[in-house]
């Protein structure tokens, strides 16, 4: 609100819409958990439906223009298994993650040096999962 110094945070002052509510989340955290709730499930769900499992703390109008991004993007399908205005991933957490993971590496100068920063964070659990899939035997 203009002139208002609150910025709706739960017990802070004033703020007359704001109060009460979760503290303001950016578009790609609440697409986050719109994908995430679609990934939990392997039905299609509505706008009503996704709302309800994030504890209903978005409007419905929020969460249908997420799903409309998602859509544009190319992340989501809509009307899957022919129920109106449902929704279902166009790939799962795993693939969508990994693209993106593609996707930073692209966009840096030394994607070799970003992988060594990767790897080197890496739980000794990862690395040896990590070692597996490439085939290589570790320590």
């Amino acid at each position: 609100m203009p002139g208002s110094r609150s910025r709706g945070r739960p017990g802070g002052p004033g703020g007359s819409r704001g109060s009460g509510r979760a503290e303001r989340r950016s578009a790609g955290e609440l697409e986050s958990e719109v994908l995430a709730a679609l990934w939990a499930t392997d039905e299609a769900l509505t706008p009503a439906e996704i709302q309800a499992g994030l504890s209903g703390d978005l409007a419905y109008n929020t969460v249908h223009t997420i799903l409309r991004r998602l859509h544009d993007k190319g992340l989501v399908l809509r009307d899957a298994d022919g129920r109106r205005g449902a929704y279902r991933p166009v790939k799962n957490a795993a693939e969508t993650t990994a693209e993106a993971m593609r996707q930073a590496l692209d966009r840096g100068p030394d994607p070799i040096a970003t992988l060594q920063e990767f790897v080197t964070g890496l739980s000794p659990e990862e690395e040896r999962a990590l070692r597996e899939l490439l085939g290589g035997s570790g320590p």
